[in-house]
């Protein structure tokens, strides 16, 4: 057992002596990474000043323009919504006008319509009533003379297939 024990130590100290070794290289690694990091951060932030610096200026230069660009549109935009609310009341009005002369040209067409109608239906009923009286006197006389014929042929033909079928003729 104390063999073991031994053995186990001296595994536990070559263990402790590897991760000794392995965070003084992650040190130093990560050392060298920081001042890599610094001196790429300590470059960019000599590039990147002059623009900035470039960029602030321009900004002050046109900050003002830009307000007054600003104020000049929402001035249009003023303007503009008061032309169309114009333009609306006018196209409102426009619209209520003709709806009005639109009604009252139906009206006038719709009286219009209702008297001819109401003429033709006298013109119709004044005319075609005699035309159907003489149309019925005129089909009364047309049977009479029917008639007539009829007995005259009878008188003048014995046979009685002849009549039957001159009855069926008519």
């Amino acid at each position: 057992m104390q063999f073991w024990l031994e053995v186990f130590c001296i595994i536990a100290a070559i263990a402790l002596v590897v991760q000794v070794i392995i965070l003084t290289l992650l040190f130093f690694q990560l050392k060298r990474t920081s001042e890599n990091t610094n001196r790429l951060v300590t470059d960019l932030q000599s590039r990147v000043g002059p623009i900035l610096t470039r960029v602030q200026i321009l900004l002050d230069d046109t900050q003002p323009k830009i307000s007054n660009m600003v104020n000049d549109a929402s001035h249009i935009v003023y303007l503009a919504r008061g032309q169309a609310q114009k333009i609306d009341r006018v196209f409102t009005d426009a619209s209520d006008r003709l709806r009005g002369q639109l009604v009252h040209a139906d009206r006038i067409l719709t009286g219009t319509l209702e008297a001819v109608e109401d003429a033709g239906s006298k013109f119709s009923h004044s005319f075609w009533r005699p035309v159907q009286k003489a149309s019925a006197l005129v089909q009364g006389i047309k049977v009479g003379l029917d008639l007539l014929r009829s007995r005259r042929r009878r008188r003048n033909s014995d046979d009685p297939r002849e009549q039957q079928e001159e009855e069926l003729f008519i």
